[in-house]
């Protein structure tokens, strides 16, 4: 009898597979305010769930809320939200209110909902092109997405940018890294094991048997595709 595979010691929950967010410090959502209001940015710190930089911004009504940062904001630079804000960085604006060309991040997919897209440190949008209802954007990923006039969006550029370019040097270095959002790390392919710990190993590195599961199939061999209709490339 081997040993319980990862995907069974996944599914049991304990707290070597549970997200740490207890560490998290915010989701960083938009307020939803009625009038263009004035804040300043009262602090700066680092979400070990987020790989770009959150800013503190204290409300001209006391009130106090966590954004995503733009490169170039400071301790002390204020920033305004609503539509007549102008057309600087940091500022949060309705799409309708954004000239074409602008680099924005943090949009939100649907009004109200405080922000889902472009989020990921040193990255950026641009509006193409307006109508009276939807408003196009491209992506970071070079594809188009439309969107809602009404929602809103950030000027400027994701804080963070460069993180990529700094290497990693040591095994180290990457198993932190993947740690701080719990994702284990490395991830060992099944049909390099042995068969006494996987169902795939064994047979000189091939599974030896269909890697398309059954839905009904026991926990211990439940791998690779489960449940799959169809496997393999789309016929076009």
């Amino acid at each position: 009898m081997g040993k319980r595979i990862i995907s069974q010691r996944r599914g049991r929950g304990a707290p070597v597979y549970r997200v740490p967010s207890h560490r998290f410090k915010t989701n960083a959502k938009y307020e939803n305010f009625k009038d263009t209001v004035k804040g300043k940015v009262i602090n700066l710190i680092d979400d070990p769930s987020k790989t770009g930089i959150i800013m503190v911004i204290e409300w001209e009504n006391n009130s106090k809320s966590k954004y995503l940062a733009p490169e170039g904001i400071g301790i002390g630079d204020e920033i305004l939200q609503g539509p007549d804000a102008g057309i600087s960085i940091g500022n949060v604006l309705p799409l309708k209110a954004i000239p074409e060309g602008i680099p924005i991040f943090n949009i939100e997919s649907r009004a109200g909902d405080g922000g889902k897209m472009i989020r990921s440190s040193g990255t950026a949008g641009y509006i193409i092109s307006k109508d009276e209802k939807t408003a196009i954007v491209k992506l970071p990923s070079k594809r188009t997405k439309q969107f809602s006039i009404n929602s809103l969006a950030t000027i400027g550029v994701v804080s963070g940018g460069g993180r990529p370019d700094k290497p990693l040097v040591t095994a180290g270095k990457s198993y932190y890294k993947h740690k701080a959002k719990n994702k284990r790390w490395p991830k060992v392919r099944g049909v390099a094991m042995n068969p006494v710990n996987h169902p795939f190993g064994g047979k000189e590195h091939h599974s030896g048997k269909s890697t398309t599961i059954k839905r009904t199939a026991p926990p211990g061999r439940k791998v690779g595709h489960i449940a799959a209709k169809r496997t393999g490339r789309r016929k076009r």
